[in-house]
């Protein structure tokens, strides 16, 4: 029997859901495909094929989309328009499925979802299992490989959390296996949050990879995925109220938290352009400056380059450990 291959971008939303989506297509019998890891050759290819304002995780989602042509049958694109009740997602995500079919004609048939929890409950199970019917009529069949993704979620937050590991640690490893613990470096110089989208922090050539740069220097780093949903949310709640954007918990309310609980010094990361983003760092900043607390913002784009970057980084922790011995000393 010829197994169906389902082709899944290594970009934006792939940090977060590739468990469940993985677990999902697997139950309904598909195989699934990923992208290979960022380039400089997929970046241009997706920068080709849109207009230069197109912010820079979009031309990188495309760049992966363009490199699964021809190693798959179908390309699973969702369309995430909200999550919670009342918290709205970025347009970007929410005419992703179009767009790539509007800028990539070429592109293989698109396996599409539409997710949005304020459509209620029912529609939701209508959008999973119009997916599902590709593989299977028996809608028992597409509950259970929904209930089995779900359940495959909650266990790679839980993993995360419990275990303080980054999603590329922790993809590939079995929820119900042994809990493995990644030492922090040795010695401790300091404590660094970094917060931002996972596909900004965990995406090594957008950062230049940006974490293990921070790890080679002695800093153990904390991220949003090392939090809690109750943690999250109740820092986010003290800062503004209560989330409006989807992932304002992984910006301000991650931000917030680590501000309040050890952190040496925060690195916010996101990109050019992008004006949530902006109105987010600029709430985590000023907490920052209200506690004393070291803050940077790193603004990437295409244009980037490492050495700057680098130079900013090592400005930013020399300034973390003389504050500590000067504390220290006094």
């Amino acid at each position: 029997m010829i197994m169906i291959k389902i082709g899944i971008p290594q970009a934006l939303l792939y940090y977060q859901y590739y468990p469940a989506w993985q677990t999902f297509f697997e139950e309904l019998g598909a195989e699934v495909v990923l992208s290979p890891l960022t380039t400089k050759t997929v970046l241009a290819e997706g920068s080709a094929r849109v207009v230069a304002d197109t912010c820079l995780p979009v031309k990188i989602f495309l760049g992966h989309v363009i490199a699964l042509m021809d190693k798959c049958d179908y390309v699973f694109i969702p369309a995430l328009r909200s999550v919670e009740r009342k918290v709205y997602n970025c347009s970007k995500f929410l005419g992703l499925p179009d767009m790539t079919r509007a800028v990539i004609p070429e592109c293989p048939p698109i396996l599409e979802v539409d997710i949005d929890i304020n459509r209620g409950k029912r529609q939701l199970y209508q959008s999973i299992y119009q997916v599902g019917r590709r593989f299977t009529w028996s809608p028992l069949k597409v509950r259970r490989a929904a209930l089995a993704a779900w359940q495959s979620h909650l266990g790679y937050l839980r993993l995360m959390s419990t275990q303080k590991l980054t999603p590329p640690q922790a993809i590939g490893i079995p929820a119900s296996g042994p809990m493995l613990k990644v030492p922090p470096p040795a010695p401790v110089l300091a404590n660094i949050a970094v917060i931002g989208h996972p596909y900004l922090l965990y995406d090594e050539y957008i950062n230049h990879r940006l974490v293990h740069r921070l790890q080679q220097a002695g800093s153990h780093i904390l991220t949003p995925e090392m939090l809690t949903t109750g943690q999250l949310d109740s820092a986010t709640i003290s800062v503004v109220g209560g989330a409006y954007w989807t992932y304002e918990r992984e910006v301000v309310g991650a931000g917030a938290h680590y501000l309040e609980h050890g952190a040496d010094g925060v690195i916010g990361v996101m990109t050019f352009g992008c004006g949530p983003d902006s109105v987010m760092m600029d709430m985590v900043r000023r907490r920052a400056a209200q506690l004393g607390t070291p803050f940077m913002c790193l603004t990437l784009e295409e244009h980037t380059a490492s050495a700057g970057l680098v130079t900013r980084l090592e400005a930013f922790l020399d300034m973390i450990h003389r504050k500590k011995r000067a504390k220290t000393c006094a």
